[in-house]
C-alpha cells in the first residue's frame, strides 16, 4: 500500500500532530496525490483508498479520522462518546458547516482541510484536549480561534496559558494579495493594520500573524505558539494551493490525535 507523506510537528508526547502532504496518495492531477477532502471534486475511489492509508499509518480505524464539512464560520465541534456512537449519517449532519473540531478522545484523529487557509492546532497540556482549526480569512475576521479557545474552556476547563498552539502551513504575507474589501473587513474587525498588512500593487495581509494575535489575546504564551514557515503558494508542488491550482484540486489535512 502507498504511504502517505507527513508533516509532522514537536507539540508534545502525547498527540500526534501533522499535517498532510501531496506524495504518497492514490489521487490525480491536481487531487494528486494525497486527498481526503471528500468536497472539492476527487474522486470517492482515491478519497477512500487514501484514507485507508493515513488510519493504516495512524493505526486508527476509518470512524476515528474526522474531518468537518467546513463553511468559513466559527462552528465548533464536540467529539465525545456520545458523538463516537452515532451512525454516520448522524456524524455527518453533526459536522456539516463546522470549522473547528476538538476532543479528549485518546485515538481519534480530529483535523481540517485548507489550500491556502491557516490551520491552527491547539493542545490543552492540562485536560489533555485538543482542537483543529480552519482559519480562512473570512474565519479569521470573525477571531475563529478566540471562539475556539473560549468552546474549550467552556467544554474542559482550558486556561489559554496551559495551550500549546502551532499554526501550519497557509498562504504568507507575500502571496496573499486581496481587495479594498478584505482589508477593509479586517480593519473593521480591529486587527492592527500597520502590523499585518502592507500595500505594494495592493493590499497584502498576514493571516498567520492574524491568528498568531488572537492567539496571544486570549492568553496563550508566546512561547507556546509555533508558526510554520511554509507558504502554500510558493511550495504548491508539496502542498495543496487553491490560488495556484485552482478550486479543483485537493486539501490539506492538518490534524491531531491524543495518544
Amino acid at each position: 500500500m502507498v504511504k502517505p507523506v507527513l508533516h509532522f510537528y514537536d507539540i508534545s508526547q502525547d498527540v500526534v500532530a501533522f499535517s498532510t502532504t501531496r506524495q504518497g496518495g492514490y489521487s490525480e492531477g491536481n487531487y494528486g496525490q494525497f486527498n481526503i477532502n471528500r468536497y472539492c471534486g476527487d474522486s470517492a475511489e482515491a478519497i477512500r483508498q487514501n484514507r485507508q492509508a493515513l488510519c493504516q499509518l495512524l493505526q486508527i480505524d476509518d470512524r476515528h479520522l474526522l474531518m468537518p464539512h467546513q463553511v468559513h464560520l466559527t462552528e465548533v465541534a464536540v467529539i465525545d462518546e456520545a458523538f463516537l456512537c452515532l451512525d454516520d449519517d448522524e456524524r455527518q449532519q453533526h459536522l456539516e458547516g463546522v470549522d473547528a473540531i476538538m476532543t479528549d478522545r485518546a485515538g481519534v484523529c480530529v483535523g481540517v482541510s485548507t489550500a491556502d487557509c491557516i490551520p491552527v492546532l491547539l493542545f490543552d497540556r492540562t485536560h489533555h484536549a485538543v482542537c483543529a482549526i480552519h482559519a480562512g480569512w473570512r474565519g479569521t475576521v470573525s477571531r475563529i480561534v478566540e471562539q475556539s479557545i473560549k468552546a474549550m474552556t467552556a467544554t474542559y476547563g482550558t486556561n489559554p496559558m496551559d495551550v500549546v498552539a502551532q499554526i501550519g502551513p497557509g498562504i504568507s504575507l507575500d502571496s496573499f494579495e486581496v481587495g479594498d474589501e478584505v482589508y477593509d473587513a479586517f480593519a473593521q474587525a480591529g486587527f492592527p493594520m500597520e502590523q499585518i498588512s502592507r500595500h505594494e500593487a495592493k493590499w497584502h495581509i498576514d493571516l498567520p500573524a492574524c491568528n498568531r494575535l488572537q492567539l496571544l489575546a486570549m492568553g496563550v504564551k508566546p512561547e507556546r505558539i509555533s508558526v510554520s514557515d511554509i507558504c502554500t503558494y510558493k511550495a504548491h508542488n508539496t502542498f495543496f494551493s487553491a490560488r495556484r491550482l485552482g478550486i479543483n484540486s485537493g486539501r490539506i489535512f492538518t490534524a491531531m490525535m491524543l495518544k
